[in-house]
C-alpha cells in the first residue's frame, strides 16, 4: 500500500538535486531498456546473458568511468534498475504491457530505498533523500502509518512533488449491515442495491471549454515553443484538478460502504477488453469498412470517467469483495426471477414483462448481484429457483 504525500522541496540546491536523480533515473532505466532490446545480439557477441545482475554489476562499472553519473546516488540508479526489472517480470506475467522508454515530458520519478523519517510538527514531516537532505512533505495520515514505511517514491507531476511512501496493507473495516449489492455504469458510475447513487465527478461546463481551447493553443504552437510550454502547464492544473476531485470521490464513496456494510458484491468485467480498439476490417480493396470505432471511442471514455476500475480496487483494499457473473444482471427480475432483454426498457427504466415488476434498472441489477453475492452460482440457477419459490407460494 502507497501513501501519497504533498512534498515541499526547497528551492535552490535541493530542488536541483531533485531534478539531477529524475533525470540519472530515467538515463539508467532507458539504457536499461535499450540493453534487454539487444538481448540477443549482445548474448551471442559477448557470451553473457543480460538481466538484473548483470546490469547492476554494470552500472557500478559506468560510475566508475563517468563523473556525472557518480555525482548521483547510486541508491536512485540502482532502483531506476530494479523498476525495470520488475516492469519485466510483470510483462512475462501478463500484467502490463511491454515496457517502453521514459520520456522527460511524462511524470518523474525515483526510488528511495533506505526510508528515513523526521516529524516536525502535527503537520510537517520530512523524508531523507540522498545527496539532497530532508525533503519536506505535509502530512495527512496517522503518523503510526507513515512510521510503518518501508521505501519511497519522490515524483514530479503537472508542477506538484509528492513522496509516495510504501506500507504494509491496512486492515479491511469490519460493516455492520450485512451485504450490498454494486452495479456499475456509464449514466451513473455506481448504484447500490439500497438505491445510493455513486457519480464520477467531471469537469464544469467552463473548464470543458477551456480545456478544448488548450488543446487547440497547443495543437497551433511550433514545438519547444514557450508558448506551447505554458499552454501544457495549464492544461496538466486542469488535469490534475479533475484526478483531484476523482480522487477524492473514489476514497469517500469507497470508505462509507467499508463503513456501512459488511461486504460487497461486484460484476466481475473484463474492463481491458471493453475499451479495447474495436479490429479494423478491410473490404479486400486496400481499404476498410466502418467498425464502429467513433461510437466505440465515446464509450470507452466513458468508462474510463466513471472510474471503474479504480473504485472496484479501493473498495476490495477497504472491506470484502465478492465479484460475481455479470451476464443477464441487467435482465433478470429481483422479485420472479424471469430473464429478457425486453425487461429494461430504457437505461433506467425496468419492467418485468412476467409479473409486472417496475424498478430502477441500475437498482435491480444491483439487488441481483447482492443476491449472487450472498448464495453464489450462476443468475440463471438463482433466477429458477426464485421463480420455483413464486410457484410453490402461488
Amino acid at each position: 500500500m502507497s501513501i501519497k504525500q504533498r512534498a515541499y522541496p526547497e528551492p535552490g540546491a535541493q530542488t536541483d538535486a531533485l531534478l539531477m536523480h529524475f533525470n540519472h533515473a530515467r538515463y539508467v532505466y532507458n539504457i536499461g531498456l535499450e540493453q534487454r532490446n539487444l538481448n540477443d545480439k549482445t548474448q551471442r557477441s559477448r557470451g553473457i546473458r543480460v538481466n538484473a545482475a548483470t546490469q547492476q554489476q554494470e552500472l557500478t562499472d559506468a560510475r566508475r568511468e563517468f563523473a556525472w553519473l557518480r555525482k548521483g546516488s547510486t541508491v536512485v540508479q540502482q532502483g531506476a534498475l530494479r523498476d525495470l526489472d520488475r516492469a519485466f517480470v510483470n510483462f512475462f506475467k501478463g500484467h502490463a504491457d511491454y515496457p517502453t522508454f521514459r520520456r522527460r515530458s511524462s511524470k518523474q520519478s525515483f526510488v528511495i530505498r533506505d526510508f528515513s523519517v523526521r516529524r516536525y510538527n502535527r503537520k510537517w514531516a520530512a523524508v531523507l533523500v540522498p545527496k539532497a537532505g530532508w525533503l519536506k512533505f505535509r502530512v495527512t495520515r496517522a503518523w503510526t502509518e507513515i512510521e510503518a514505511g518501508t521505501s519511497a517514491r519522490v515524483s514530479l507531476r503537472h508542477g506538484q512533488w509528492f513522496v509516495s511512501i510504501t506500507t504494509p496493507p491496512a486492515p479491511k473495516r469490519e460493516g455492520g449491515r450485512g451485504a450490498v449489492g454494486l452495479d456499475r455504469g456509464v449514466a451513473v458510475s455506481v448504484m447500490s442495491s439500497d438505491g445510493e447513487m455513486f457519480k464520477s465527478p467531471s469537469l464544469t461546463e467552463g473548464e470543458q471549454k477551456r480545456w478544448l481551447k488548450l488543446e487547440r493553443r497547443i495543437s497551433r504552437c511550433a514545438k519547444k515553443s514557450a508558448r506551447r510550454e505554458r499552454a501544457k502547464e495549464e492544461l496538466g492544473a486542469l488535469r490534475r484538478a479533475l484526478n483531484n476531485r476523482r480522487t477524492d470521490w473514489v476514497e469517500q464513496s469507497t470508505t462509507r460502504l467499508a463503513v456501512t456494510y459488511s461486504f460487497a458484491g461486484i460484476e466481475d468485467l473484463n474492463i481491458e477488453g471493453m475499451v479495447k480498439k474495436p479490429a479494423p476490417k478491410p473490404d479486400g480493396q486496400g481499404g476498410y469498412l466502418p467498425n464502429g470505432a467513433a461510437a466505440k471511442s465515446g464509450l470507452s471514455k466513458a468508462i474510463h470517467a466513471s472510474q471503474w476500475g479504480r473504485f472496484a480496487q479501493r473498495l476490495s483494499d477497504k472491506m470484502e469483495v465478492v465479484k460475481v457473473p455479470a451476464a443477464f444482471t441487467s435482465q433478470c427480475c429481483h422479485e420472479c426471477g424471469h430473464i429478457a432483454s425486453e425487461n429494461r426498457e430504457s437505461q433506467a427504466a425496468f419492467r418485468c414483462k412476467r409479473c409486472g415488476h417496475t424498478a430502477n434498472a441500475d437498482v435491480n441489477a444491483a439487488k441481483n448481484i447482492r443476491e449472487l453475492a450472498v448464495c453464489g452460482g450462476t443468475l440463471r440457477e438463482w433466477a429458477k429457483a426464485r421463480a420455483d419459490a413464486n410457484l410453490q407460494r402461488a
